[in-house]
């Protein structure tokens, strides 16, 4: 729990500094975007602004996330965690849509010429911010799912940048500014299937669904083959935050067993040396319930 809490101090730091480096390039996006009339830079700095109050959501996620469990919350508040990588996703599903409705638009009513310069020089600006926010949040957004959701949108600002300055040179090149336009919706392609992502893991940690990487198959035969063991059942599996996972389960053991503490213990082992569990409620029967669920 202590080493929790470090880590998520440690995650909360690299939080705040992610989130000052966009409000400072929010401002300068907007002015950027006035001087050089391109609405793609327009475009992102709405990006940014969902991407700043994702990320005051995410901190705020971390932090309540630290309080103790209580009596009301007897696992505590770690499903914060999920709750705002959940909505960051939604945020950025409907980014992508502001996109792609942007570009259509865009692409039929050009009213002004692209000064392509200011272009260059903001989304240069942005790519070395955005490359500064993943760089701290990569490996925070490897063990938690909160973390992941600001990384992804750090991710997706920096493409952004990227694709801006492409567009600011081949416009300059071309003169064909419809470019701008097939340049936004390219990365709203590129947004979506990694936000879906995200969402869907999000989403199964809610259901309570069995956590990515977890066969629970697999958890049933190895508890089987504890010796004493006849057969498994009730078995639940489910993650309160990421990596995080919790386990329940019934098993049925010969009747002629003196003392069910060893198996206990042996079963406890396995589940945290073979699959990373490390909470586990196991209830021990000599009988069969009578009724009894299914694997899920």
């Amino acid at each position: 729990m202590k080493e929790h809490k470090i880590k998520n101090l440690g995650q909360e730091k690299y939080l705040w500094i992610a989130l000052g480096l966009t409000i400072i390039f929010i401002s300068v996006e907007i002015a950027g975007s006035l001087i050089s009339n391109s609405l793609a830079l327009l475009s992102d700095a709405a990006h940014l602004f969902t991407d700043a109050a994702a990320l005051i959501i995410s901190i705020m996620a971390i932090r309540l996330g630290r309080r103790e469990a209580d009596k009301k919350r007897t696992f505590g508040y770690y499903r914060l965690e999920i709750l705002a990588a959940a909505f960051n996703a939604s945020i950025l599903f409907l980014v992508a849509l502001f996109i792609f409705h942007e570009a259509y638009e865009r692409f039929f009513t050009i009213k002004s010429h692209l000064h392509t310069t200011t272009m260059l020089i903001v989304a240069s600006i942005g790519v070395i911010i955005n490359l500064t926010i993943t760089s701290l949040l990569h490996k925070g957004s490897q063990e938690s799912l909160n973390i992941k959701s600001a990384y992804l949108d750090a991710k997706a600002d920096m493409l952004s940048s990227l694709g801006v300055i492409l567009t600011a040179l081949l416009v300059g090149l071309t003169g064909w500014q419809h470019i701008d336009s097939i340049m936004a919706i390219t990365i709203a392609v590129w947004i979506l299937p990694r936000t879906w992502k995200l969402l869907k893991e999000s989403i199964n940690i809610l259901l309570e669904g069995v956590p990515e990487g977890i066969e629970l198959g697999e958890i049933n035969d190895a508890l089987l083959q504890l010796s004493g063991v006849l057969d498994v059942h009730d078995l639940h599996v489910w993650a309160l935050t990421s990596h995080k996972i919790s386990l329940s389960a019934h098993l049925v053991i010969e009747q002629d067993v003196q003392n069910e503490q060893p198996i206990l213990q042996i079963a406890t082992r396995v589940l945290e040396e073979k699959f990373n569990i490390f909470h586990s409620t196991i209830q021990i029967e000599t009988i069969k319930c009578k009724e009894k669920s299914t694997l899920h």
